[in-house]
């Protein structure tokens, strides 16, 4: 018996021992890993850049939208810049894909989003920032990456203006905040993941067929 116990207590002073001579590292690979540590290392949005002046030539440094391929220049009446609080930056083509990256990035704040101004004057239209945005639903007319568009102004006359011409076909139009417009987003995420699927997949298919 007393073999017994001297066995016993060998063991636990050896196992004692051993858990006080791992490393501070090692000790730390036992502790339970965050979902939040994991997607920082592992998660699709991980490698976003960091900028803190991501207004200064933000077309050229982000050119295309990373979630559908679109250029940025070309859709530049309803792209987004998001601007999150540790300066990681994504440039979206629309608010359909600026609500993926911010499904994505959940553990990431946002600091500043921005979106084009679709009734400026010129081609490249300027961004500005969706807190003063007065974003137009039209259910009449497509947008880009959606079935209802989704155009942001940053004249709320303009923006009445375009919802008051559309509305003359009782199609609905309506002027909202930036939340508003997001959770529209959000609510036709389905139809129009749906919609782009099999537009994607006619346009892949005819890009592969052979000319005639």
């Amino acid at each position: 018996m007393t073999h017994e116990f001297n066995r016993r207590d060998l063991l636990a002073t050896a196992s004692l021992a051993a858990l006080a001579a791992m490393t501070p590292a090692a000790r730390a690979q036992d502790k339970p890993v965050t979902p939040w540590d994991w997607t920082d290392k592992n998660g699709l949005v991980r490698d976003l850049a960091k900028d803190k002046d991501p207004l200064t030539d933000e077309l050229k440094k982000y050119p295309r939208c990373r979630y559908c391929g679109m250029e940025r220049t070309k859709f530049s009446h309803t792209r987004h810049l998001l601007v999150y609080d540790d300066d990681s930056v994504e440039g979206t083509c629309s608010l359909h894909c600026a609500a993926i990256s911010l499904s994505l990035n959940m553990d990431r704040g946002p600091k500043a989003i921005y979106a084009g101004d679709a009734g400026a004057d010129g081609e490249i239209k300027p961004l500005m920032l969706v807190d003063k945005a007065h974003y137009v639903i039209d259910p009449s007319k497509p947008g880009t990456m959606t079935r209802v568009s989704k155009f942001a102004y940053a004249d709320k006359a303009k923006a009445d203006a375009a919802a008051a011409a559309d509305a003359s076909a009782k199609a609905g139009a309506r002027v909202v905040g930036f939340d508003e417009a997001l959770k529209g987003a959000y609510l036709g995420m389905a139809e129009d993941t749906m919609m782009l699927r099999k537009r994607r997949g006619e346009m892949r298919k005819k890009a592969m067929m052979p000319a005639q």
